[in-house]
């Protein structure tokens, strides 16, 4: 799926918020409006919403006030870049996300993959609307959320770790093998190629693949169902799905030292340092067609 460079296809306009919760307004990345039960909270981190420590922060500080604000029951993510959702994470910034992550939790709380955990066990229901790119750790955050849908114009979700020499250190093992099986795990992991929001339908990584004219509301109808329901059913009901389905937490743990064991490697620097020539981490063709260009280094 080709898409323009060279500044093309920026960041959205995203329609002014007008909500008043203490929460608008309240992150450097993460801009929010509560209504009806639901806060919508969009993604925006510029040039390419890359996880950085800002925006581990952000989500952090905000699955804090979610956990204590009663007004919120759902929670929808999505971007405001209309090409990324989240690209991937910050390779150049490892060691100062890692320290704000460790900032999620406990002691063991060192890796996006327990802030991610943190998120799954969030207290409001959270949904994933999304509308461009979803790699690496930003595809790994999707599988974290309760539910996802994805627009079938512009969707797109990858795991390049093992094609540039890392591992999927943030929970992907653990959420692909429940929701797609161990073969189609396998393939996208192993293949590290991009998948389109039909073919995610049909391996059941995201819930439903809607027209792009029709996703906004499709979500919004959806949530605000869910906000109206009664809140102790819904908690009671997500806490047993989630004993039911997520992973353990010392796999968690395991996958996310796995990463960091990789990340220093000097096969790794040298995979990376060929995309960075090639416009990594940049608006560029290398960051719109990752999955093609990782199959050219």
């Amino acid at each position: 799926m080709q898409r323009p460079v060279d500044g093309a296809g920026g960041p959205a306009e995203f329609p002014t918020l007008h909500g008043d919760s203490p929460l608008d307004d309240a992150y450097e990345t993460i801009r929010t409006e509560l209504r009806n039960g639901v806060l919508w909270a969009a993604i925006d981190n510029p040039p390419i919403n890359l996880i950085d420590e800002r925006l581990v922060t952000d989500l952090i500080a905000l699955l804090d006030d979610t956990d204590t604000d009663g007004d919120v029951r759902v929670v929808v993510f999505r971007s405001a870049d209309p090409d990324f959702f989240i690209a991937h994470v910050d390779l150049e910034r490892i060691p100062q996300y890692t320290a704000a992550a460790a900032r999620s939790g406990g002691p063991d709380d060192v890796s996006l993959g327990a802030l991610f955990r943190r998120l799954s066990e969030a207290r409001p229901v959270t949904i994933a609307l999304l509308e461009g790119r979803a790699r690496g750790a930003g595809a790994e955050f999707l599988y974290a959320c309760d539910m996802r849908f994805a627009s079938l114009e512009r969707a797109v979700i990858g795991q390049p770790e093992v094609g540039t020499g890392v591992f999927t250190g943030a929970g992907a093992v653990q959420h692909l093998v429940r929701l797609a099986g161990r073969g189609q795990a396998m393939q996208m992991i192993l293949s590290s190629e991009d998948v389109d929001a039909r073919e995610a339908e049909r391996i059941g990584v995201v819930n439903k693949a809607v027209a792009d004219g029709e996703l906004t509301s499709h979500v919004e109808r959806l949530a605000e169902r869910i906000a109206g329901f009664p809140e102790a059913a819904v908690r009671l009901a997500k806490r047993r799905v989630n004993a039911a389905g997520l992973a353990p937490r010392e796999d968690v743990h395991v996958d996310g030292s796995l990463f960091q064991v990789l990340a220093g490697d000097s096969a790794v620097a040298a995979r990376m340092g060929a995309l960075m020539r090639r416009g990594f981490q940049e608006r560029s063709h290398t960051e719109y067609e990752l999955g093609t260009v990782i199959g050219e280094l």
